[in-house]
């Protein structure tokens, strides 16, 4: 981790985000400069307040209800929730990883993951599985289909998958997943599991470089049940993922796809294929009825965007 707050920064914050008045020195500007909360914060007499409260994740209500078997953590600033659970030694131990705010998010393909303080969801799951690194080509497909899921159960019904693991709706990117792993032995594997989530605030398009939203106000949901209900649907996919279990979500996958039946372009290096999009095929691969018959991609090959996108 290369930005954390101090400890005592840590608590200036929070009692700040509890609507507190803290005195107003060096250690706490340096704190809300480094959570970009500069803006917020009115100069009384008295010291620093924040002009409104602001509502963090609540760690003892998670910790209270993944129960025993998890690790939870969290962090007010982190550099990244994947990068802290992936530079931990090599082991099959579950831990769960989220963060008020990331300073160098990531997201696939390498691009960076942009979101403001305590207003959406950073959550990264890390554990061991007894699969081969091989035999986990799917495994970002039912992480997907069960979030997706997950979100449409607590009343979002307007979410969607886009191939292979971003969280839509027609209007935009809602949030994406990022999978990382690592050979344990010949048999058996470490995965970290990212989810990235607008919850409350979107990025601007110059940001991204396309159309993000955040979840509808209509639902009233919170980000600590949201964390909870995710490494839920995470911890349960990674407890039982196999090769043979693709075919369950092969079927699933077209009611929740944003393009399914529609014409699509894929993105390969500086190739661009038009087609329709015919949904996966057993291994999680996407599967486009183009020029020239059947085409399959790989996740780690391409980009699809609608051709309105």
């Amino acid at each position: 981790m290369f930005l954390a707050l101090t400890a005592n920064q840590n608590k200036l914050i929070r009692q700040l985000c509890g609507g507190q008045t803290v005195p107003n020195s060096k250690e706490a500007q340096q704190a809300l400069s480094l959570l970009g909360l500069n803006d917020q914060v009115m100069r009384l007499a008295g010291g620093l307040r924040l002009a409104g409260k602001v509502e963090l994740i609540d760690a003892a209500r998670v910790r209270s209800r993944l129960g025993a078997g998890i690790t939870f953590e969290h962090h007010l600033l982190i550099d990244s929730t994947n990068s802290a659970l992936m530079a931990r030694p090599l082991s099959e131990d579950r831990v769960v990883c989220t963060a008020e705010m990331q300073g160098a998010g990531r997201g696939r393909r390498g691009r960076t993951w942009v979101s403001p303080f305590a207003q959406n969801l950073a959550l990264s799951y890390i554990g061991g599985l007894d699969l081969a690194m091989s035999q986990l080509g799917g495994l970002s497909v039912a992480i997907g289909v069960e979030l997706v899921q997950t979100l449409r159960d607590l009343g979002f019904l307007e979410v969607a998958i886009k191939w292979p693991n971003d969280l839509m709706t027609k209007a935009g990117k809602l949030g994406g997943i990022l999978i990382e792993l690592d050979q344990l032995s010949l048999r058996s594997s470490r995965v970290c599991v990212g989810v990235g989530l607008n919850v409350n605030a979107a990025p601007d398009f110059q940001e991204i470089d396309q159309l993000a939203v955040a979840l509808t106000r209509e639902v009233p949901v919170s980000r600590t049940e949201l964390v909870i209900r995710f490494v839920e649907a995470i911890d349960s996919v990674l407890s039982q993922f196999s090769p043979g279990m693709m075919s369950q979500y092969q079927a699933r996958w077209g009611a929740l796809d944003l393009y399914h039946g529609e014409s699509v372009n894929v993105f390969q290096g500086n190739d661009v294929v038009t087609g329709r999009n015919e949904g996966i095929d057993i291994d999680g691969c996407l599967v486009l009825d183009a020029k020239g018959g059947r085409k399959t991609f790989n996740a780690g090959e391409v980009s699809l965007r609608g051709l309105g996108s």
